[in-house]
C-alpha cells in the first residue's frame, strides 16, 4: 500500500491548525448564545474577541514574510487561546454554565494549543 503525497500548503486556509481554530470559534459563538444577554458587552464580547484573533492570527503569520513573525503571530494566537480558556473557566465559577456544557470546547482547545505548540518548535528548528 503506497501512501498519498501530502497536499501542498498554498495558503493559510490549507492549514490544518487554522481550519480547527476556526472551529473553535464557531463552537465558542454557540455556547456563547447560553450566555446571559447582560453580559454581550462583557464576557460575551471579550470570548468572541479572543476567539477569533486566534485564527486571525495563525493567517497573520503564515502571510508574513519571515519566520520569525511566523512564530510571534502564533505564540499571539496560543496566548489568546489561553486567555480564551480563562473566559470560559470565569463563566463556570459564575454559574453561566455547566463544566459538562464545555467538554468538547476544552478537547478542541487542548488539540488546538498542541497543534500551536508543535508548529511553533517545528518552525524554531528549522535551518535559515
Amino acid at each position: 500500500m503506497t501512501e498519498e503525497p501530502k497536499a501542498k500548503i498554498q495558503s493559510y486556509r490549507d492549514l490544518r491548525v487554522w481550519q480547527n481554530a476556526v472551529e473553535l470559534v464557531v463552537t465558542c459563538y454557540q455556547l456563547a448564545k447560553k450566555l446571559p444577554a447582560d453580559e454581550r458587552f462583557g464576557l460575551i464580547s471579550q470570548i468572541q474577541r479572543a476567539a477569533v484573533s486566534i485564527p486571525a492570527n495563525i493567517a497573520e503569520g503564515y502571510a508574513r514574510r519571515t519566520r520569525g513573525d511566523y512564530v510571534h503571530h502564533l505564540a499571539i494566537a496560543s496566548g489568546s487561546l489561553a486567555e480564551l480558556e480563562t473566559h470560559w473557566i470565569i463563566v463556570v465559577r459564575l454559574g453561566f454554565l455547566q463544566e459538562k456544557e464545555l467538554e468538547f470546547f476544552k478537547a478542541d482547545a487542548n488539540e488546538l494549543g498542541r497543534m500551536l505548540e508543535v508548529l511553533m518548535q517545528k518552525l524554531k528548528a528549522k535551518k535559515p
